[in-house]
């Protein structure tokens, strides 16, 4: 697990590396030690391979000290035992069979603008809204799994349109927000592909809200946009590439498994193919299935606040194996801190293999 060798990556950078480093991250590393009774030995060398593994346990501890996001990777907890589900996943294309969205026109609202469409989609009002201006990107494939970049760049392209339309008809809905839940694990209530949209009035969505004022005072501070030096950072520490002029990185303080962050100017073809290649390695690489794709994206119009050099950025998280009914989210993750077992390096080493 490269993520306990950090504090030794970090003081091996080069100078100017390393005060970004240090400017932005905190990295702390502690034994957990315990003692197992001699009848748990059977199970704990079938369960996690070595006794001394478990006696002596490694926890790597990653603090953001501009947005106060943090993380605790520990390997070990990817091999606790799971309680399986009460009965076995349906196949998609077996649950499609029953698909409610098989004729969007008849079974989903429009807005009140109707609706937009290309070869890869066609957008619908969403029925139950979580803001006024709330839409749908139903994907002409419906499995949701069965992406190409294709798809992925024309289901963008819509998303963008609907967002364009719908700031026009209310100019006060200015603050953007796209997202992608796949399948029941990452919240999705309905199996047929699709994303979500909204746009938000008076003031961005709460999370994005603040990492602009983050961003702000880390300008005020140190003179420097703080996501140059956050995609430097990554990337000194080799867990960063350029897919053509957009940055992808292997986030070093993820929410959850395999987070990676794309960071690019707009929402645009090159901006959503990079994200189609961090989602075909989550796929075809390390396994995937059900996955949560957020875009934060800078306001669509003049607002009161400072938006200047915020990038358009997507947050893409594993969200666990389908067939499991033990959630990844627990009272650590919704009022603490991230816990995590899969390595952000190794997470790179599997996008590097899809890469180009």
């Amino acid at each position: 697990m490269v993520i306990t060798q950090l504090l030794n990556l970090v003081d091996a950078l080069p100078v100017g590396a390393r005060v970004l480093a240090d400017r932005i991250y905190r990295v702390t590393s502690a034994d957990g030690r315990l003692r197992a009774p001699a009848e748990m030995v059977p199970w704990v060398e079938r369960t996690f391979g070595s006794l001394s593994q478990l006696e002596t346990q490694r926890i790597v501890r990653v603090s953001n000290l501009v947005t106060g996001e943090g993380t605790l990777f520990n390997e070990l907890r990817a091999r606790r035992p799971v309680r399986p589900a009460m009965r076995d996943v349906d196949d998609i294309s077996e649950q499609l069979r029953d698909d409610p969205w098989a004729d969007p026109l008849t079974a989903t609202p429009e807005d009140l603008f109707g609706r937009l469409s290309n070869a890869h989609g066609l957008t619908a009002a969403n029925v139950a809204k979580y803001d006024a201006a709330h839409g749908i990107v139903l994907f002409t494939e419906p499995d949701p799994l069965a992406f190409t970049r294709e798809s992925v760049v024309g289901q963008f392209e819509l998303a963008r349109d609907w967002l364009m339309t719908a700031h026009g008809g209310d100019p006060d809905a200015r603050y953007p927000y796209l997202m992608w839940n796949c399948l029941w694990r990452a919240g999705g209530s309905i199996v047929h592909g699709h994303a979500q949209v909204s746009l938000a009035r008076g003031r961005h969505y709460a999370k994005i809200e603040g990492l602009r004022a983050d961003a702000e005072r880390y300008r005020a501070t140190h003179g420097g946009s703080y996501f140059d030096d956050f995609v430097e950072v990554h990337d000194a520490l080799g867990l960063a590439h350029r897919d053509g002029d957009v940055n992808v990185l292997a986030h070093l303080t993820p929410l959850k498994e395999k987070e990676c962050v794309v960071v690019g100017d707009a929402l645009d073809e090159a901006f959503a193919g990079a994200v189609f290649g961090v989602l075909r390695a989550f796929r075809d690489v390390l396994g995937v299935r059900s996955f949560n794709v957020g875009v934060l994206i800078p306001p669509l119009a003049t607002s009161p606040e400072s938006w200047a050099g915020f990038p358009t950025i997507a947050r893409i998280v594993d969200r666990g194996a389908l067939e499991t009914r033990t959630s990844d989210f627990g009272g650590m993750e919704l009022f603490a801190e991230s816990v995590v077992a899969m390595d952000p390096f190794t997470v790179h080493d599997a996008l590097m293999e899809v890469d180009g």
